[in-house]
This record gives structure tokens, sequence and C-alpha cells, in this order.
């Protein structure tokens, strides 16, 4: 692991975003609660709160966080169609949680698939990036458009 011992601890904020794309059919199925599975976005949005949480324990070398904020929001988009994801994370500490941002969006993408591949197993996840980041030693970024 990278030693931040020497580090200021500072406010930072990530936020990232994918997409799930489905046939409209399963959009729709989604949007009025009858998967088979049930609540597919409120449970999407949890697992996603608990894989942020976990990020230290999937991917090596991350440092374990006292998150402050972590809120995974789905909206529906019919120009897919599918759902986007955004997830925001944000710590007062040593180190960035653009991986806590990161990780809560791909498991509730994954959430996702899973909740509703009985439905529709052409889903596709994609287009999982960083917009955005502020404090630390880097400074703030802004991803530019897709």
């Amino acid at each position: 692991m990278v030693d931040v011992g020497e580090k200021g601890a500072t406010r930072r904020t990530a936020v990232a975003e994918g997409r799930v794309r489905m046939a409209g059919e399963t959009l729709r199925a989604i949007r009025d609660n009858n998967a088979k599975k049930g609540d597919v976005i409120g449970i999407a949005r949890i697992a996603g709160i608990m894989g942020a949480k976990k990020t230290h324990e999937l991917i090596p070398l991350c440092h374990p966080l006292l998150l402050d904020k972590v809120s995974v929001e789905i909206e529906p988009d019919d120009t897919l169609p599918g759902l986007v994801v955004t997830a925001l994370a944000r710590v007062s500490g040593k180190t960035g949680v653009e991986m806590e941002a990161l990780t809560a969006v791909s498991v509730a993408c994954l959430t996702i698939y899973d909740m509703a591949k009985a439905m529709d197993r052409g889903m596709v996840v994609e287009n999982i990036r960083l917009l955005e980041k502020s404090g630390g030693k880097s400074g703030d970024f802004r991803a530019g458009k897709i």
C-alpha cells in the first residue's frame, strides 16, 4: 500500500457513473416493479452502497476508509434504453475515494444485471467511469463528455 502517513487529512469527494443497457421491455418491467426478484432499483442502490464500504476488501492495496457519505442514484433512461447509475463517495481522510465511487457503480450495475437476467441476458454494463473528484494533493478533476 502507498504510505499516506505524512499526508494531511482533507475532505475528498468522488462521483462515478455507469450504465446498464437493456431491452425496452426489461426497462418497463423494472420501472413497474415486475421483476421476479423484486425491487431492482432499490436493491441495486443498497448493493452499491455496501460495495463502496467493502472496496478495500475487493481491490488489492486500497486503504480501508471511514466513509462520511455514500449515495447511489439509479435513473431510467429511455434513450438507452436502460438505467444510469451514479454514485457519490465522500471522506475526510488522507487518501481519495475514487475507487469507492467506482466500486459502488460497478456493484450496483452487476446487481441490476443479476436481478433482471431472467428477462434479458443481453443486457450490457458499460461506460463505468469517474465523472469528478475533489480534494487531495492532485486537486480537482472533471471528466469530459463521451
